[in-house]
């Protein structure tokens, strides 16, 4: 059926659609099925009603998989005993596909056992009733110039994947619209313009062809022509020539379905004479059908930053009302039937205040994974007397950090002196007057996100890092680097050129002013931190079980639902780590394609979780199609 119709002006009237031919070929020459035989007088009466019997050239499938349309495959509802069958067909969409399930009976149910995977296709079916026989007269000229004929070739097949993708629909592949146009299932029409080019595209299937049905009828899909080339009216000549073939064939009936929002089409169409039914379509929730399942944005969602959005855009996917309370915070009012809950980001409403505390001070998160068995570097508060330089001198190399804070700020990395030490505890001190020395641990900055005490995601963030040329200085590379990396995190992610910067770069025997050979890659930040140019990979199947088993039990230690784990490893594959923090606010849009937004809305919402097994009515087995 059609989501995209020509509506040019109307040259013929529904007796021209109905209308058979003087001639045994159409427009285009193709060859015409011959009449049906006269009725026999005495076979029972047809279900239209004209004595006629259907034909029962094709084998019933059988509730099968579906006909293969290329785009995606036609479900028959009424060929299944089960809609569990009718189920694990939709389930088995090919990515990329857009299955459609028709004619089932009692569509409503399935989706109600199903709703975040399957919905109700907001599109109106219409009915086309066709004669019992051919007319004895054709007054069905069709347009001047304009050729309607069956698809022939892969020259015609990508003419049609051209009008398909213009029009904002799934193409198909070549060989199957072409092997398909040469069955008895499919009339696959084109219309062709006096220059040659294929400017519409129509496709009808004979449901007695595919499935022996009963009732006679036949359906119309991708109905949409080129509107930039196509003369008005292409769209009623190929519909008119579907219904003439329908009815040569003896057809009783040709159903089509257009968007409710259609209202050009829906007039076309009643004033053809198609008229309403009761038929609903059934459909499978992903990326190409987003629009139709989703509810509108609502108001602030453009103004929301990357780590609200993801959960928005999960909420909605699910029908879970989203209002948007604070924008510029990224506060969201999340609800569904008699739940709301309200979140900032990844934080929400069930982290206690008590649990966000004890991430907040790094000291006290410390103390609580410590007490828990769990491994954290030594460390120390910063008193500004002697016992800081003795500690400094016991281990080495410390990192000094405000006791509370977040984004890295403050922090300084691979202190060795106490007059670095002095200033370090100064410069943390103006983010806050508690601050805390750690002894410094050599290893990868490892991030594991855990969601209801279970390890969602794990990533390696390394720091800011440009690659030489030859021929920029490194001034320049930091500057391009850091525009690619605001660029990719939608501002979220720069570069600093400040005393930090300066000191990474001098260490490694540069300045700023220096030209890096080609191919030389230098770090430019000591900390990964994301919001100063860190990058993040993926690291989850390579995850250690002996770093998930412990990060588990340390978000259980701060009794916090959603946190994101800072451990130090030697590699994220074996087991040796240290704890370095914990935050109560991660950011989920940093670990794609990890379903970290799909676990957290499943902690909020748990009566909205996809199934993890194909429903089945009680009492009954689950019958595979």
């Amino acid at each position: 059926m059609s989501d995209t119709l020509a509506t040019g002006t109307a040259r013929t009237d529904r007796d021209r659609v109905l209308g058979r031919r003087r001639e045994r070929v159409g427009p285009g020459g193709d060859p015409v099925a011959p009449a049906p035989a006269p009725p026999d007088p005495d076979a029972p009466d047809s279900p239209d009603g004209s004595g006629a019997q259907p034909e029962r050239d094709g084998p019933p499938p059988g509730g099968g998989g579906g006909l293969d349309c290329g785009w995606g495959r036609l479900v028959f509802g009424q060929t299944f005993t089960e809609q569990a069958a009718v189920a694990a067909v939709l389930r088995s969409e090919a990515a990329g596909a857009r299955d459609i399930c028709i004619y089932l009976r009692d569509p409503h149910v399935l989706v109600s056992r199903l709703p975040d995977e399957l919905f109700i296709d907001p599109s109106l079916t219409y009915r086309l009733r066709l004669p019992a026989a051919p007319a004895a007269d054709d007054d069905r000229d069709g347009l001047p110039g304009l050729r309607i004929r069956t698809l022939r070739d892969a020259d015609d097949a990508d003419a049609v994947n051209r009008i398909y993708a213009r029009n904002g629909m799934v193409t198909a592949p070549v060989d199957v619209l072409v092997d398909n146009a040469r069955t008895d299932r499919f009339l696959h029409l084109v219309a062709e313009d006096a220059t040659g080019d294929v400017v519409g595209t129509i496709t009808g299937v004979d449901h007695v062809a595919v499935f022996a049905d009963p009732d006679n009828g036949a359906s119309l899909w991708c109905l949409t022509v080129d509107f930039n080339t196509a003369p008005p009216g292409t769209g009623q000549a190929l519909l008119t020539e579907l219904a003439a073939r329908l009815t040569a064939r003896g057809r009783a009936f040709v159903d089509l379905s257009v968007l409710a929002e259609n209202t050009g089409a829906i007039r076309l169409y009643e004033r053809l004479g198609f008229y309403r039914t009761a038929t609903l379509c059934v459909k499978r929730k992903n990326p190409i059908n987003e629009r139709l399942f989703l509810p509108a944005a609502p108001k602030g969602y453009d103004r929301l930053n990357p780590y609200a959005k993801i959960v928005a855009d999960e909420a909605m996917r699910r029908g879970i009302r989203v209002e948007v309370t604070d924008p510029e915070w990224g506060e969201l009012r999340l609800s569904n039937g008699g739940r709301t809950i309200v979140t900032r980001e990844s934080l929400s409403e069930l982290t206690s205040a008590v649990a966000m505390s004890r991430c907040d001070d790094k000291r006290v998160t410390r103390r609580i994974l410590t007490e828990a068995g769990l491994s954290v570097p030594a460390g120390r508060t910063a008193t500004g007397d002697d016992a800081d330089v003795a500690f400094l001198a016991e281990v080495g190399r410390v990192v000094v950090k405000p006791a509370r804070g977040e984004q890295g700020n403050g922090i300084t990395v691979g202190v060795r002196t106490p007059e670095a030490l002095t200033a370090a505890v100064a410069l943390a001190r103006g983010f806050c007057p508690d601050v805390l020395i750690e002894q410094m641990r050599d290893g990868e900055d490892l991030r594991v996100i855990v969601i209801d005490h279970e390890v969602v995601a794990a990533a390696v963030r390394r720091p800011a890092q440009v690659t030489g040329d030859g021929v920029h200085d490194v001034a320049e590379l930091i500057e391009r680097q850091s525009r690619r990396r605001a660029a990719a995190t939608g501002g979220e992610s720069r570069i600093p050129v400040d005393d930090m910067t300066r000191e990474v770069v001098a260490e490694a025997g540069y300045e700023l002013s220096d030209v890096l050979p080609e191919g030389t890659v230098l770090a430019v930040r000591r900390t990964a931190n994301l919001h100063t140019g860190g990058t993040i990979h993926d690291v989850t199947g390579e995850l250690h079980p002996a770093i998930a088993e412990a990060c588990v039990a340390a978000s259980r230690a701060l009794d916090i639902p959603v946190t994101g784990l800072d451990l130090l490893v030697s590699a994220p594959n074996g087991p040796e780590h240290v704890f370095i923090e914990a935050n109560e606010r991660p950011g989920l849009a940093n670990h794609e394609p990890q379903p970290t937004a799909e676990r957290f809305v499943d902690l909020l919402f748990p009566g909205t979780r996809a199934p993890q097994r194909l429903w089945t009515p009680a009492g009954a087995a689950s019958s595979q199609a």
